[in-house]
Parts: C-alpha cells; structure tokens; sequence
C-alpha cells in the first residue's frame, strides 16, 4: 500500500513539475521585446461595483514603447487602456483601474501592444482569477 502511494505521490510531483516547466517560455528577449508574467491586485480585496486597481508585470529588454494594455474580463467583456507610464526599475510593472464588477470570483486576462522595430506587436496573454466581495 504505501509504494502505491509513493508511486502516485512521485507521479504527481513529476507532472506538475513539468506543467509548470513548460508554461515558461525559454527563449530570451530581442532587443525592445517585452513579456508579461503575472497579474496583481494590490490592497486588501476589491469591493463590489467599485473601480479597482491592477498592476502588470513583465519583463523587457530595455525600456520597449507600450501603447496600450487590453484587458478581458469575464463580466465585462474587452477594454483598451492606454499606458502613459510604465516602471522599469527591478520590477518592471504598469497599473491601470478595471471598472467595478459584481461580487463573485472573475477571470480577467491582459496583453499588451508595444511597438518593437517601427511595428505594433502584441505580448502573451496573462490570466488571474479574481474574487470581489460585497
């Protein structure tokens, strides 16, 4: 019973190593190319029916020219922001405010438009789920 366990417990392990492995793109940035890692929702939680912030980190090689961040929310459908200000000191990061949604848990998904060598190019989609109570 328990090399059973152990076999199932290894399994696990080697599987959700190797999930997790292939969900990071190895390759390494170009020259004003920019990637996005992860989604935050700063302060203690989002309220109800109130606009929130949300602040975007990614990684670039140099200080790229972002345009404009879209962003997917399951309850409210696509939004374009235009980004006037991105850091990029050690975290390189954007914030924009989403508007208000009801409570519950919600999926919001983000990209970015940049331009790299004269043309508009797009990011990685990034996803976070997000929960809002009352």
């Amino acid at each position: 019973m328990r090399s059973i366990f152990m076999a199932i417990l290894l399994g696990g392990i080697l599987l959700l190593g190797a999930s997790s492995c292939a969900t990071m793109p190895k390759e390494s940035l170009a020259r004003g190319e920019v990637r996005l890692l992860s989604i935050d929702v700063p302060g203690a939680g989002i309220k109800a029916n109130i606009s929130f912030p949300v602040n975007v980190f990614f990684e670039a090689v140099g200080e790229p020219e972002i345009q404009r961040a879209c962003f997917y929310g399951s309850w409210n459908g696509l939004h374009f922001f235009n980004i006037n200000y991105a850091a990029y000191g050690a975290k390189k990061a954007f914030q924009v405010h989403l508007p208000g949604v009801n409570t519950g848990s919600h999926r919001v998904e983000c990209c970015i438009e940049y331009i790299q060598g004269g043309e508009i190019r797009r990011t990685n989609v990034i996803a976070a789920q997000i929960l809002v109570g009352s």
